[in-house]
């Protein structure tokens, strides 16, 4: 059962400022770049390859000596469900894959924002008028049973799904801790963990963690990248955000270089660094992170699946039988790229004009009052769902026909294996997990960079019997992409970290 850390030090947290927390972060920092002699961190050089720091970690640690077969690891996360974004749901399917195997995982984040907290209450609310179930996996680990339920449309049976996420991600944890947040400029539901450093400082001597995983790089991961350091306990991080990628969308042109010096800085720092990609890791070798390990993703297979597919849904989108939905589920940010899937289907619409067809997107975020407005000329067939977690996204996936996908900047795309696994084709660009999975057989990919190429595939979407054989093979091509392999990734690359730490 979890037990919250409410009172771990004899500090008064409330008052110390966030500027008090800020600048004593930056004088532990200093003081962490003398003992390491990290000078890195200052310069803008992001040449080099680091093969060879890779390739001697890997070697050092094949001859590691044995390690204690289970593990208390203390996941360090400014994202966390019920929050819906991809790195918050890999986060959780890894750590509780990680508690199946019989290690203990324990959290430091923030506290949830306002935003999360009503998407939470109203995912409780829909569960509320469901059957309910316990979700047997889980509560052979906790006491906390997660909710779980029937169709609301009676054609299926759903089991195991958890409705209330923030239940089902908590249940996994042996300890939660929780610091103050400041949100991130343009999202409501996204915020920086306040580095309050004695407080994980006096977290790490009480619970003892074999090792600490930090998975974002803002000042709470800085204060615990320090304070494990300190303690002599072994970090590693994930990279998760093509931040060299994206940063143009957000006007960081000025202090991207910088920015980017100071993640293989804090990557470099820690004892190895996943990534879930080998085109991530080879992209980041050349920019001089070291210590890279791959750690794939999966996808949940009951959860997402073509059973999924409720005519009622489509009934409510206005999608008769002769519709052809294409689905697009994402957050809506001006580095996804939404707008080009809107004028990609404004392109389809104009080339095949006897054909009835409908966008349905999923998701919310700072840009969806602009992209509305772009569609607001397509009338209701350009619908906008809002976000959706559990059997209600399971239903928007299975309940398409196609699934559209225009950004540029993932480090995978998980919504590209969800949308497979729910028997969906995918049209996308060249990139992450498209690159990786998509074939002919199962969809369509356009080069990289090009958006006539991108609206070109979309306006020659094929038939719908096309669709839905490239649908069944798209399922087939994922069907071996649990989530137990990234986990059994993730405590390998655990256990040589503090292998190798213990023969130093």
């Amino acid at each position: 059962m979890t037990t919250t850390l409410t009172q771990v030090t004899p500090f008064c947290y409330n008052k110390r400022t966030p500027t008090m927390q800020l600048t004593e972060l930056t004088e532990l920092t200093e003081g962490a770049l003398r003992e390491e002699g990290l000078a890195s961190f200052k310069s803008n050089s992001l040449s080099g390859s680091a093969l060879a720091d890779t390739n001697t970690m890997n070697t050092k640690m094949t001859a590691s000596a044995p390690v204690k077969p289970k593990l208390h690891i203390l996941l360090v996360t400014e994202t966390w469900l019920p929050e819906v974004n991809g790195v918050a749901m890999s986060l959780h399917q890894l750590m509780r894959q990680l508690v199946l195997l019989g290690h203990q995982v324990s959290l430091l984040s923030p506290k949830p924002t306002k935003t999360t907290q009503k998407n939470t209450e109203t995912n409780a609310q829909y569960a509320a008028t469901h059957d309910s179930g316990d979700d047997d996996s889980v509560n052979n680990h906790n006491s906390q049973s997660s909710q779980s339920s029937h169709s609301s449309h009676g054609k299926h049976k759903h089991s195991k799904h958890k409705y209330d996420t923030s239940i089902a991600a908590n249940a996994i944890l042996t300890h939660k801790i929780e610091v103050q947040g400041w949100a991130i400029p343009r999202y409501a539901d996204l915020q920086f963990g306040l580095p309050d450093y004695p407080r994980i400082k006096h977290t790490l001597e009480q619970i003892h963690p074999d090792i600490v995983h930090i998975a974002t790089e803002g000042p709470l991961g800085l204060a615990a990248l320090i304070a494990a350091k300190r303690q002599h306990i072994p970090a590693t991080t994930g990279y998760h955000t093509q931040f060299h990628d994206f940063s143009r969308h957000f006007g960081l042109g000025i202090i991207a270089r910088p920015m980017m010096a100071y993640f293989k800085w804090f990557h470099n720092a820690s004892k190895a660094t996943c990534v879930p990609s080998l085109k991530t890791q080879n992209d980041l070798q050349a920019l001089g992170f070291k210590r890279l390990v791959e750690v794939g993703r999966g996808v949940d297979l009951e959860t997402f699946s073509p059973s999924h597919r409720s005519d009622a849904l489509r009934q409510q989108w206005g999608a008769q039988e002769q519709y052809t939905v294409l689905t697009m589920v994402s957050r809506l940010s001006p580095e996804k790229s939404v707008d080009l899937v809107i004028e990609a289907f404004k392109a389809l619409q104009s080339a095949q004009l006897h054909r009835a067809i409908k966008l349905v997107i999923v998701g919310d975020g700072p840009d969806r009052s602009r992209l509305e407005a772009l569609a607001a000329d397509s009338g209701d067939d350009i619908i906008f769902t809002g976000a959706k977690t559990g059997v209600e996204l399971a239903e928007h996936y299975a309940s398409g026909d196609a699934f559209i996908f225009a950004s540029q900047v993932e480090t995978f795309g998980n919504v590209v294996t969800e949308a497979m696994a729910s028997g969906l084709p995918v049209y996308a660009f060249d990139d992450a997990a498209a690159g990786m999975l998509v074939t002919q057989d199962s969809g369509r990919l356009a080069p990289m960079g090009s958006k006539h190429d991108f609206i070109n595939m979309v306006a020659d979407l094929p038939k719908m019997q096309v669709l839905k054989e490239q649908g069944v093979q798209a399922r087939q091509q994922v069907g071996g992409f649990s989530w137990q392999r990234p986990a059994k990734q993730m405590l390998a690359m655990f256990q040589k970290v503090i292998a190798a730490v213990t023969i130093v």
